[in-house]
């Protein structure tokens, strides 16, 4: 979330291209012109309760509220809604909320294209807001189960997240600075402060949807299941909203009209730079200080110095998206973990997604710890904890966090029941009959494997495993029940879970084998209950009272009909409950929101300190790019690595210790630049560039 922190300026470019470089000659008249009225004073913008700050900013602070609400609770029920409802598998769902991840961070820069050279800040957040709401209705209607089959659903779904990432991507990079736009100049502390309150709105708004949302996904139903149609629906009604709140305040805004886009002339720059360098390899040639020093020829040298000073930063910025690699699997590898974990903790019950919210809640709580007690402490013992050395602690506890992840993972896979393999079943026999069951297989070697009696309305003590041979076979069974012997024969395939049903059928016996769909729970439901099961009959209505069930089991419910009781429910734990409670995935959140706190907080105070202003939009859509990068990182892995879970937490753990070393390596070879400095450099560089230009091969420049 911090990783999203925008800029506490708003973008100035004084880089302006000018429209025509000719010299137009009018004919002056000699008559007089009369005398212009003198204009009226503008009249000054409402304030709130008579302070410095404009009543418009209320408008913009409630709008980022609600989008963000929208956006995180939409983005925490997203993963579970690929693995439950769409049926995709953990790396699929993995995959494709990485790849929606990453576009909400690709497109700031064409919504800040559009904004700074087309439409301006207003109508862009306007018009791409629009496109945001009709992506949160495309992407509920997704998820309405009477809505089409499963290629429809998935269609909705991704052209709905499509739109969805479009929006959001669009207008972060506008809202923040078009609030900044409406103070005036005399007004920079009141500034900083609004900056402070709208990522105060940020936080808050990611911190409540994650709450809320799991708990209308999980505690709500509807078309027989959990209700992702309402969890996608709200989210897209607070973005109803944030447009709404957003567009009543027009009349108030101080619109500043598009100034053209610094990231296009940064681009520019380099490229001409690169180009011309390449045009002009000849050894008569002098050669210059720097290679950016190449683009003297079309543009100005405050704009070259900017350039450098900025990719001077850039550089530092490589090894950064392996960090967010890390950090934003929050949302999904972490999310499918806590959906095998017991989520009861005595005085709550929490859904697998509701682990999110503890990010935004110790953000909140380590931003003032870390500023004002620990950095404090640590400068008090002597040592110099620069900016870059933060980032690189920063780097080794995501580390720590990933092995912490690891090692549950692990402990997850220890409790977890077996699987069948290659030519192995899992059968476990059930006797519904009003007496003891012996079953025994013929010709074959699992013989001794059921050689045992089976009392009336119990079962196997466990599943039992029987080799195959094949991938398919057919089982030979003989029944001894009383003074009966039944012989029956069934077929079973390999890699699955099976049950023996033994009923009473008038005089004598009979079986079925039922192929149990699910061996493990998949739910993701956290929810300890007391059911009671409304049951119908031709003849009755009836509720049965099925007792606890626990999170994380699997049950067999065999309902019977006895003349003396009435129906009866009989039920069997198939699987054990899970007896890993999810809070022990706490200490993973608290090391990476503190890696979080020391490494982006910290990255984008130094990135600012060492750019000049007219780059910090430059380097806010480089920052965001970063994060973009990291996503499709884990997108690659997911959907290419093929490893077990735990095998790949400890590899991003150890990838990322290895960037940290190498981040380590460029931080101690680089010097901190002041930003007052870069002006007086620009003064004093390339003095002898306007004398050789004769001899360079350079395109035709129109005067």
């Amino acid at each position: 979330m911090l990783g999203e922190r925008e800029s506490k300026e708003p973008a100035m470019n004084p880089f302006r291209k000018n429209e025509s470089k000719e010299t137009f000659f009018l004919p002056v008249s000699t008559e007089e012109v009369p005398p212009r009225p003198p204009s009226l004073p503008k009249k000054p913008p409402p304030k709130i309760c008579g302070s410095n700050y404009p009543l418009s900013i209320a408008f913009i602070v409630v709008n980022e509220f609600c989008e963000r609400f929208s956006y995180y609770g939409m983005k925490a029920v997203l993963t579970l809604y690929f693995l439950y409802f769409l049926h995709w598998t953990e790396d699929t769902s993995t995959s494709v909320y990485h790849a929606f991840t990453s576009l909400c961070y690709f497109t700031p820069i064409l919504g800040a294209a559009i904004a700074d050279s087309w439409l301006g800040k207003f109508k862009t957040i306007v018009y791409l807001s629009l496109v945001y709401v009709f992506g949160h209705v495309i992407k509920s209607l997704g998820a309405l189960p009477v809505l089409g089959g499963h290629m429809v659903h998935t269609v909705l779904s991704l052209v709905g997240l499509s739109l969805i990432a479009l929006g959001t991507g669009g207008i972060k990079p506008c809202v923040a600075a078009f609030g900044g736009d409406q103070f005036e100049q005399k007004h920079e502390e009141e500034r900083a402060r609004y900056f402070s309150v709208f990522y105060l709105s940020i936080n808050a708004g990611s911190l409540i949807s994650t709450f809320i949302t799991p708990m209308l996904r999980g505690d709500v139903q509807c078309f027989g299941g959990d209700c992702y149609a309402l969890a996608f629906g709200v989210p897209g009604l607070l973005m109803v909203i944030a447009l709404v709140v957003f567009a009543m305040g027009s009349k108030m805004y101080k619109k500043t009209p598009p100034e053209g886009n610094i990231v296009t002339q940064v681009v520019k720059c380099i490229w001409f730079a690169v180009s011309n360098r390449f045009k002009n390899r000849s050894g008569d040639i002098t050669k210059r200080e720097h290679w950016l020093d190449w683009a003297a020829e079309k543009y100005p040298k405050r704009l070259i110095m900017d350039v450098k000073a900025l990719t001077r930063i850039l550089f530092l910025y490589i090894p950064l998206p392996m960090f967010w690699a890390l950090l934003e699997q929050q949302g999904s590898r972490w999310t499918l973990q806590a959906t095998r974990m017991n989520g009861n903790l005595g005085f709550i019950v929490l859904q697998p997604e509701q682990m999110q919210v503890l990010n935004p809640l110790l953000v909140l709580i380590f931003i003032p710890l870390f500023d004002l007690v620990i950095y404090r402490l640590v400068s008090k013992c002597g040592i110099n904890f620069s900016s870059l050395r933060k980032m690189a602690v920063g780097m080794i506890l995501a580390c720590l966090a990933f092995a912490v992840v690891a090692v549950v993972e692990i402990k997850i896979n220890e409790m977890a029941p077996p699987q069948p393999g290659r030519q192995e079943i899992f059968l476990q026999v059930l006797n519904l009959a009003n007496d003891e069951v012996k079953v025994t297989m013929q010709g074959d070697e699992n013989n001794s494997l059921l050689a045992e009696s089976i009392k009336s309305f119990q079962k196997m003590s466990h599943y039992s495993k029987l080799h195959l041979k094949t991938e398919s076979k057919d089982f030979h069974f003989h029944l001894k029940y009383r003074n009966l012997s039944v012989y029956t024969e069934h077929s079973v395939e390999e890699k699955n879970w099976y049950s023996l049903l033994i009923r009473e059928d008038g005089n004598s016996i009979s079986s079925m084998m039922v192929k149990d769909t699910e061996n493990v729970t998949t739910n993701g439901m956290t929810a300890v209950r007391y059911p009671a099961v409304q049951c119908k009959t031709e003849d009755d209505d009836f509720s049965l009272n099925l007792g606890l069930v626990d999170f994380g089991a699997a049950y067999l419910f065999v309902i019977t009909n006895s003349t003396n009781q009435g129906p009866q429910a009989w039920k069997t734990e198939d699987i054990p409950a899970t007896k890993i409670s999810i809070a022990w995935q706490l200490p993973q959140y608290v090391l990476v929101t503190a890696a979080e706190v020391m490494f982006s907080v910290t990255g984008l105070e130094f990135s600012y300190s060492q750019a000049p202003s007219s780059m910090k939009s430059v380097l806010q859509a480089a920052w965001l790019l970063t994060i973009g990068v990291g996503n499709f990182i884990v997108l690659t892995v997911a959907q290419f690595g093929g490893l077990v879970q735990w095998a790949e937490f400890i590899l991003f753990s150890c990838l990322l210790l290895v960037v940290c070393l190498v981040f380590s390596i460029m931080a101690y070879y680089y010097v901190p630049e002041k930003p007052e400095n870069i002006q007086e450099l620009a003064d004093k560089q390339i003095p002898y560039m306007q004398k050789n230009m004769i001899n360079l091969k350079t395109k035709n420049t129109k005067l």
